[in-house]
């Protein structure tokens, strides 16, 4: 509380706390526009906020991003403000529109499509809340679906994945590598040749509705 109430008595660490709430992760320098400060002035801040528990970083190749801790830091602070926080101007990701509804991303699967399953595979309990296993309930509705994960492997089960556009997880390791083939074989998805693109079938919207309650 005392940490929050620190880091809420600037208003340029406010702006990027406020920022964050949307529950993404942004660069430093998408977090400066927004704080309208310099990019080193913006490492400075968050740095702070590193050290008071209050962002995180996640390292994604060579690009580093910040989010909130924990979804309770976003609670806590929308409670001491009192009111629902709207920042009027939030960061944008520069993505091509055909890669933002599904994509691949390495083995596996990406784009919004692919953040939606992996906040339905946590909501529902198939895999844990911190998505680096799959849960014995998880097994088994996958292998009801199909999907055969107890196949010994010296890749991770599952590992929660930054999408690029999205700024949330999506799944990667050997259960996002096993669901992409499992979509690609059963027609839920069609690849484009030579591209990243994914399009989505009528039935890929249908079997995602019913299994995962996705919608289009």
């Amino acid at each position: 509380m005392a940490a929050l109430a620190t880091a809420m008595s600037d208003p340029s660490r406010m702006k990027i706390l406020c920022a964050l709430m949307n529950g993404k992760a942004w660069t430093a320098t998408e977090l400066s526009v927004i704080a309208e400060i310099a990019a080193s002035t913006t490492s400075s801040h968050l740095s702070r906020l590193l050290k008071a528990n209050l962002v995180t970083c996640l390292s994604q190749g060579r690009h580093k991003y910040f989010r909130l801790y924990s979804n309770s830091i976003a609670l806590l602070l929308e409670n001491m403000m009192g009111v629902t926080f709207q920042v009027s101007q939030q960061p944008h990701s520069k993505v091509p529109q055909e890669l933002l509804k599904a994509r691949t991303c390495y083995d596996h699967l990406a784009g919004e499509i692919a953040v939606k399953l992996y906040d339905s595979l946590v909501t529902n309990g198939w895999i844990n809340s911190d998505g680096n296993d799959v849960t014995a309930l998880g097994k088994e509705k996958f292998l009801q679906l199909g999907i055969e994960l107890d196949i010994k492997t010296n890749r991770k089960k599952c590992c929660p994945c930054l999408d690029w556009s999205e700024r949330k997880f999506h799944a990667g390791g050997y259960l996002g590598a096993c669901l992409l083939t499992f979509f690609e074989s059963n027609h839920w998805i069609e690849r484009v040749h030579g591209y990243r693109e994914v399009t989505i079938t009528k039935k890929g919207y249908q079997q995602l509705h019913r299994h995962f309650l996705i919608n289009q």
